[in-house]
This record gives C-alpha cells, structure tokens and sequence, in this order.
C-alpha cells in the first residue's frame, strides 16, 4: 500500500504564566513529536499576544505556528496529546493544501510596486 503523507499546519495557544523555559520545552517537545511522525517544514513563533476572548480566565497566550507533513492519522493523535498536555490553553490542526513558502521565498509587495511607481513619474514632462 502505497504511503500517503499530507500537508498541515497547526496553532497552539500556549499559558501566559509559563517561564521561557516551559514556553521552550513545550515548543521542542511538540516539534520533536511532529518530527518522529513526519516531516516539519517550518516554525513560526509569534510570542505573546492578546487574546480575542478568555481562555480559562486569561486575557493573553503564547502562540506557535507548524507547518507540517504527515501520515493522515497522525493530526488525531497530535491533537490528543495536545489535550492532555498542562501549559496549552488552545490549538488547532487544520489540512493545507497551499505551499509553505520559506521566509527567503517571500516577495514583498511594496518592493515590487515601488519601481513601477517610480517610472511615470520620470517619464511625465515637466512644465515650467
């Protein structure tokens, strides 16, 4: 039978009261678990930041973003450990059927559009 391996990303809301050690473990201990099963493509860390609602009677969480790819049962299992991990106020694992783009990948817009914008200006005559 054929191995049938899928894309995903992931969010985690982490408990704001957790030292940077714990924020540190907690991040390892779920990159080493997503890497044992399959292939981590990247980690975004966007630190702490004010919640939409309480979560537990919390204002604020530590969130963590991976892309990754594996078996199609594993997402299930990630999401149980999840559940019975102390220090996770929330999380989410959702299929992704985009491209992860590395951050040397990326164009900025602005760059692109600033020569185009540059150009008629030069071109316009100008009028004394």
């Amino acid at each position: 039978m054929a191995n049938i391996s899928m894309r995903y990303e992931t969010i985690l809301v982490l408990h704001p009261s957790l030292g940077e050690e714990a924020v540190k473990a907690l991040i390892e201990k779920f990159t080493s678990l997503i890497k044992e099963h399959g292939t981590l493509e990247k980690v975004e860390e966007w630190g702490k930041r004010r919640l939409a609602y309480p979560i537990q009677d919390e204002l604020e969480g530590y969130y963590v973003l991976m892309h990754f790819e594996s078996a199609p049962d594993f997402p299930a299992e990630l999401n149980r450990i999840y559940k019975i991990t102390d220090g996770v106020l929330r999380t989410l694992v959702v299929r992704n059927e985009y491209d992860v783009q590395k951050p040397a990948e990326q164009d900025t817009p602005a760059q692109d559009a600033a020569p185009a914008a540059e150009a008629p200006a030069q071109a316009a005559p100008q009028q004394e």
